[in-house]
């Protein structure tokens, strides 16, 4: 079995981390709350005037080093190694990739050790990327190809409109939606 999974939300508080810096960064804007959010990508629940302002917030070279894991991912992607289930961390690199790509290595060493490196896929379109299950809080996923992976949706307040979709609520259940 080849499960991937996404970075960013499942195995990393990317949303957490961004509202942390956003709050800090800018105290007399307007925030929202991560369980109000509705939209997969922020920028697009903040208002068109604080664009720039939340680009610097998440394209600024010290944010990444400052993401803490989502501790019981971890735990159930090192269970899953355990258990012979080829694991794959598969995450988009952000569009502005400059400080990114190496950052995401570099969580991912310090956080899951630097064999786990190689097992870092970074793809802009997963459906190019074989695997039987995808773990992932985005709600829609496409690209060039029709994916081969089943798409089980990470739970997260933007994505709970999907129901037609499987879904993992924070890793609790992972062992019974992959069957293992």
């Amino acid at each position: 079995m080849i499960v991937l999974v996404d970075m960013d939300g499942p195995l990393a508080d990317f949303e957490g981390t961004f509202l942390k810096e956003w709050k800090r960064m800018f105290p007399n804007e307007p925030h929202i709350p991560l369980r109000h959010r509705r939209k997969f990508y922020f920028r697009d629940d903040y208002p068109q005037r604080l664009l720039s302002k939340v680009e610097s917030v998440y394209l600024d070279q010290k944010f990444y080093p400052k993401i803490p894991p989502i501790v019981e991912g971890l735990e159930a992607i090192r269970e899953m190694v355990v258990l012979g289930v080829n694991i794959f961390i598969c995450t988009t690199p952000l569009s502005v990739y400059k400080h990114c790509v190496f950052e995401k290595y570099a969580w991912v060493e310090r956080h899951l050790g630097y064999d786990f490196t190689k097992r870092l896929v970074l793809i802009r379109d997963k459906t190019l990327v074989h695997g039987d299950f995808l773990i992932d809080d985005r709600p829609e996923i496409t690209g060039v190809l029709k994916p081969i992976w089943e798409h089980i949706i990470y739970d997260c307040p933007y994505n709970r409109q999907i129901i037609s979709k499987r879904r993992i609520m924070r890793w609790r259940n992972w062992r019974e939606i992959l069957g293992v």
